[in-house]
């Protein structure tokens, strides 16, 4: 006997809120198509209108809340960024309906050949380090804090999911210590950077290039989860991609220019461009540690096989900042007993 399809409930509810929709906004229902899930339990569709085509964000409470995604999609599009337009919204079900920025992400268009385009790339990437410069003057007030205990809180992914569920590695007394004091340092110094508005996934994923929009401007999306924090987050977040590899050259490139365009604008980076550096790299190793647990754990508990696929790129660029300050060589320890790596004898945390 066939068995019989279990009932997508939230699709259900979703085509008859749509219904409703329909004439007021000119939506030709049956279009609807899946165009992406992602981390979290949040789904999009894309569907035609009379004008175009739109999205439908299912954000399923209690998993999910459209309001924050609401709240800054018109803060970001105060501020003169280019973010997705609320047409309609139902926050109690877990409802919206976006304006569409086009069906290319900088990931995609990088898939599709445009790393080989020196100049088409350069484009794009320094109208990505515009936009950020853009983003990070718009208002924080009101955002949750981005803090030292937040920064800590997050790395517990690392041990948790990396080493010990995904490595089976269990790190004794002395490498526990060793990673305690390490986190106590990333997250300690992050927070002493000035807070302006974080994406906290400013990457070429959640970048898009549109039909519509100016080759230099690029469309942002997925800043739901945005707060106040270290100003060196996103671009840590950009430069050292989570899906795509950039080489340490190409890293300098975009922090010296987005640290120069953020000087320009008045925002609070350190004068001096090597401690930003510092603090850039130092940003970039707390951030992938967490990828590194995140990923591990969307694998292994959630069954999202895929995110595997970037974890090695992830944790070249962990041991890229690791291998530079002599503070976090315990670490480089750690991973190569965790990750098997052949390794001199006697040594110890």
């Amino acid at each position: 006997m066939t068995p019989t399809p279990h009932p997508d409930l939230r699709l259900d509810a979703l085509r008859s809120w749509l219904d409703q929709q329909a004439s007021q906004l000119g939506l030709i229902r049956d279009s609807l198509a899946p165009v992406s899930g992602d981390a979290s339990f949040r789904r999009y569709f894309r569907l035609q209108a009379v004008d175009g085509t739109v999205i439908a964000m299912d954000a399923p409470p209690p998993h999910e809340d459209c309001a924050p995604f609401v709240r800054i999609a018109s803060l970001l599009a105060r501020g003169g960024l280019c973010v997705p337009r609320i047409l309609a919204q139902d926050i109690d079900q877990g409802f919206l309906l976006l304006s569409d920025l086009g069906q290319q992400t900088f990931y995609d268009a990088l898939r599709n050949g445009l790393e080989q385009d020196e100049a088409a790339l350069q484009q794009h990437y320094r109208g990505a380090l515009r936009a950020l410069v853009a983003l990070q003057q718009c208002p924080a007030d009101g955002l949750p804090p981005y803090d030292e205990a937040r920064l800590l809180e997050e790395l517990a992914v690392f041990p948790q999911w990396y080493l010990r569920t995904h490595l089976g590695h269990a790190p004794d007394a002395g490498a526990q210590t060793a990673l305690a004091g390490i986190f106590d340092l990333l997250a300690r110094r992050a927070a002493a950077q000035p807070r302006v508005l974080v994406h906290r996934d400013f990457h070429s994923p959640n970048l898009m290039l549109g039909p519509d929009m100016p080759d230099t401007t690029p469309g942002i999306i997925d800043f739901q989860d945005a707060l106040a924090g270290p100003i060196s987050y996103d671009i840590a977040s950009l430069a050292m991609d989570a899906r795509t590899t950039w080489d340490e050259a190409r890293q300098l490139d975009w922090a010296i220019r987005y640290w120069e365009y953020a000087r320009a604008a008045g925002l609070p980076v350190p004068d001096d461009f090597a401690q930003f550096h510092v603090d850039y790299e130092w940003m970039g190793l707390q951030r992938n540690l967490r990828i590194l647990g995140v990923f591990a754990r969307l694998s292994h508990r959630d069954g999202k096989h895929h995110y595997l696929d970037h974890m090695p790129r992830v944790q070249a660029y962990v041991r890229q900042v690791a291998g530079r300050y002599a503070v976090f060589h315990p670490l480089l320890r750690l991973l190569d007993q965790a990750e098997r790596v052949p390794q001199a004898d006697g040594f110890s945390f």
